[in-house]
This record gives C-alpha cells, structure tokens and sequence, in this order.
C-alpha cells in the first residue's frame, strides 16, 4: 500500500506564497506520475500539476506561471511551489500518484488564501 502524506498548507494574504510537499512511503520513480489536485468549497477536485516519471509536468491554466511541480528522488518527495497565491486558489490540495494499476491519495493539507 502506497502511502502519501502532504504538507504545508496554510494560510496566506493574496500575493504571497506556499511550499506544499507530499513525501512517499515509496521510490517515486516506481510510480508512473504524480500529481496535485485541489477541491474549493462546493466544486469538483481539479488537477493543478503534475509530474511524469520522465519528468515532463504539466499545469492548469489557472496556474501556469505561478505555480511549479518539482520532486526529490533522494527524499521520495514531490514539491507544489505556490506563488503569488489568488483567493480562487483557496482549497484542499491532495497529492495523488499512479502506477500502471491503482492511483493513490493523500490526506489533503489545507491552503486559504485572504484578499
């Protein structure tokens, strides 16, 4: 059973920044990609990042520019470095990871962001 863990929410004024990480309980290179995901109040989990094993990453475009998908093999670590963070950006954040089977999740960490 893989098991992901997050870290790092918070709470932030608009414009400022946050680190998230999500640590793996193995190789990330056993898995196929991860992700991050996040679910605001009243709508659908929505992909935000992800990060293949080859490393190719990916954004929404709600994103892109301000936020960036990056790992640490050696931690088995996956980072979300969010800047110049929006009200809209408020949510759980999930980090989430797949393998030619099953996809897993992590508990979520909680990122508010105040105008």
């Amino acid at each position: 059973q893989v098991q992901l863990v997050e870290s790092g929410g918070g709470s932030v004024q608009a414009g400022g920044s946050l680190r998230l990480s999500c640590a793996a309980s193995i190789s990330i290179f056993n898995l196929n990609a991860m992700d991050w995901y996040r679910q605001a109040p009243g709508k659908q989990r929505e992909l935000v990042a992800a990060i293949s094993r080859g490393g190719s990453t990916n954004y929404a475009d709600s994103v892109k520019g301000r936020f960036t998908i990056s790992r640490d093999a050696a931690k088995n670590t996956v980072y979300l470095q969010m800047n110049s963070l929006k009200p809209e950006d408020t949510g759980v954040y999930y980090c989430h990871g797949r393998d030619r089977l099953l996809g897993y999740w992590g508990q979520g960490t909680q990122v508010t962001v105040s105008s």
